[in-house]
């Protein structure tokens, strides 16, 4: 049928909309490809689904409670986030080394992560944190100096902490709601004092990359969907290699094993 004088012919909006959608993806992907290549990968990193709609439930890892962990609703310690999909959680510890690289490389890749922040080795360089979180990455809680927690009193566990929430909302504008004890060392203390704090989650993990090796919790020495991967802030004064070294050797294997890295804070 013909249209009347002066009526528009109209094109299906679904047609043009998935189109669109469809150049979106491939060049998404092209853009991956060139970045995985020049970063040095072996295979492009696997892309995450979607955030859950539904959040999983957090509870403290059996054998990692303390003490009234229900009764005082105390911040679960875990490392697994409860799920059947394949992917697993870059979390990087302490901000001694502030690679430029890195920064670059990770936001080639578009790949997510979670910094845990220790003041004393962050304050020579905050700006440098300050556009990882302009990248979309999540400033989290580390203590202000990263001591051994359970050496020391509940006052002065909580000013570890708190001081620590308090950097963050001065440099960065929000308190934190995760909270990494140093050396995934606690007791009750720690996590009251991290509650009266503001935190709500205490992350460790499950296991932990390098330049050269990894390191496992678990018996079998493999990776498991929804795993939390350690790794730290570091170059070539305490590895063998930099930073990116270590995401190369991180995603390399992940990535062959077909998992993809997801973002911890929308698991939670």
């Amino acid at each position: 049928m013909r249209p009347a004088p002066g009526q528009q012919v109209l094109k299906a909006p679904p047609a043009r909309a998935l189109a669109a959608y469809a150049t979106k993806l491939r060049v998404a992907h092209a853009a991956r490809v060139a970045a995985a290549k020049r970063w040095g990968l072996r295979t492009v990193p696997l892309t995450a689904p979607a955030a859950p709609a539904h959040k999983p439930e957090i509870t403290a890892r059996k054998g990692f409670e303390v003490d009234e962990q229900e009764e005082l609703n105390l911040p679960p310690v875990f490392t697994t986030i409860p799920t059947k999909e394949k992917v697993v959680f870059l979390t990087i510890d302490d901000g001694a080394e502030k690679d430029p690289a890195f920064l670059r490389m990770m936001s080639d890749l578009k790949i997510p992560y979670t910094a845990f922040l220790s003041d004393y080795l962050i304050k020579d360089d905050y700006a440098y944190f300050k556009k990882m979180q302009g990248r979309g990455i999540v400033l989290n809680n580390h203590t202000l100096h990263h001591p051994y927690l359970p050496a020391l009193s509940y006052s002065r566990q909580k000013h570890e902490i708190c001081g620590m929430q308090d950097v963050i909302e001065k440099q960065y504008g929000k308190r934190p709601t995760l909270f990494r004890p140093p050396f995934g060392n606690y007791n009750q203390d720690t996590l009251r004092a991290a509650k009266d704090c503001g935190i709500r989650y205490a992350p460790i993990w499950d296991e932990e990359v390098f330049v050269d090796h990894w390191e496992y919790r678990e018996w079998d020495r493999d990776l498991h969907p929804g795993d939390i991967v350690l790794s730290h802030f570091r170059g070539r004064e305490d590895w063998k290699g930099t930073m990116p070294d270590m995401v190369r050797r991180f995603l390399d294997k992940v990535t062959a094993q077909g998992y993809a890295v997801a973002r911890l804070e929308d698991y939670l």
